[in-house]
């Protein structure tokens, strides 16, 4: 699969894309907000081929894609919509981008394409996203893109030391 915006190509991971991952989800900048205290050749191989093997189901209905640059094919993060069935009628999405590429529009410019793809393809009509409420460049990328914050469930999770607020933000789509 194949999503193409002016900058970026939105492509099905491979096996061979974990090294780029690694790289960017071992930056403290990337951990700060996961729950990860730092991450292992192991687990983001295992995380990767989780994505490859997405690629594999009948019907599929989990699209998670390596987000690369247009002109050099470096991969630079992630961006995937997913639901729970092939009939459902919403659909939940999810993106990282690689610290060192922060602030330059990437991420809404994969968030656009990807809602582009579930509201033309996969005709959903709700799409949702979750997010720490600390991680407000997130949240303007979701507001850049049409969703509107539906609610804040307050120490939501548990990770760091801390308790976490959790946001839910959704766009509405009227399919003809």
């Amino acid at each position: 699969m194949l999503l193409e915006t002016p900058r970026l190509l939105l492509r099905d991971f491979t096996a061979d894309d974990w090294p780029a991952v690694l790289a960017y989800q071992r930056d403290p900048r990337y951990l700060r907000l996961y729950e990860w205290a730092d991450r292992t050749p192991a687990a983001v191989q295992a995380f990767v081929q989780m994505f490859v093997d997405q690629q594999h189901a009948q019907p599929r209905t989990r699209f998670q894609l390596a987000v690369t640059l247009r002109e050099t094919g470096e991969l630079i993060g992630n961006c995937g919509i997913r639901r729970d069935s092939p009939m459902s009628h919403e659909a939940e999405i999810g993106y990282e981008i690689a610290p060192d590429q922060w602030g330059r529009g990437y991420a809404s410019e994969a968030v656009a394409a990807i809602v582009g793809f579930g509201i033309e393809t996969l005709r959903v009509h709700r799409i949702t996203a979750w997010l720490v409420a600390d991680n407000v460049a997130s949240a303007r990328v979701l507001e850049k893109n049409g969703f509107q914050l539906e609610g804040r469930l307050r120490d939501k999770e548990m990770y760091k030391g801390r308790y976490w607020d959790v946001l839910m933000y959704a766009r509405l789509v009227d399919i003809p």
